[in-house]
């Protein structure tokens, strides 16, 4: 019996998401998470959050009889590097990575 080939299935980079980075964003300028505020600081605080409000807010408006964990402490509207509305505790939100990988992307993206 002869051995088959194997067609390589690694995924193409889709150039059209690279076109919707904005100029100076995080994205285009290569900054990880510690430089963007991301560091032990927030850390801390968003296991505090999520300690105080650990269910998804999604997931609660959709069916409050489903209660789903947040894992995510996600910034209502986004900060964009502004330090103050990152910082601002209400503009956080108790999300399950499904609503923020999903949803909330989907309406960052309609509104840029």
């Amino acid at each position: 019996m002869a051995l088959q080939t194997l067609r390589p299935r690694l995924a193409t980079l889709d150039l059209r998401r690279v076109a919707t980075m904005q100029p100076g964003s995080w994205r285009t300028q290569g900054m990880g998470g510690t430089e963007r505020g991301y560091g032990y600081r927030w850390q801390q605080a968003r296991a505090r959050h999520l300690r105080a409000h650990p269910l998804c807010v999604m997931c609660e408006a959709e069916d409050p009889d489903r209660p789903v964990a947040a894992s995510i402490v996600d910034h209502k509207i986004p900060h964009r590097g502004d330090m103050a509305l990152f910082w601002d505790e209400t503009n956080w939100q108790s999300l399950c990575a499904t609503h923020h990988s999903s949803d909330k992307q989907r309406e960052e993206n309609a509104q840029t």
